[in-house]
């Protein structure tokens, strides 16, 4: 049986930014957004300026918001590699922020 998760590791040039494991994983390609799922056939590109957003496995939703770099993804590992990049707001799940009054999501 296929697995339903996936290892991910985000990392700027002068410190990482997150790992663990994900459901899913959405990158600013340079051709457009990209979704990379678990079991996700092997891939190098390029990612532009923008948001990576990380799907936990209790749905919590992690983002990211980097500049320039690449992503490889083979044999359900995730490796996303910027130049630099810092953490948005959790946005979604349990306990998140934009659950608290007078937040939007």
């Amino acid at each position: 049986m296929a697995g339903t998760t996936m290892q991910v590791n985000i990392v700027a040039a002068d410190r990482p930014l997150w790992s663990g494991t994900a459901k899913s994983v959405t990158i600013p390609a340079s051709e457009g957004g990209m979704g990379i799922l678990p079991n996700h056939e092997p891939v190098l590109t390029v990612i532009k300026d923008g948001t990576v957003a990380v799907v936990d496995p209790d749905g919590v939703r992690h983002s990211f918001d980097v500049t320039d770099g690449f992503i490889s993804f083979d044999s359900n590992k995730l490796t996303v590699a910027v130049e630099r990049g810092h953490d948005v707001v959790q946005t979604s799940g349990p306990g998140a922020a934009g659950d608290a009054p007078g937040t939007e999501n």
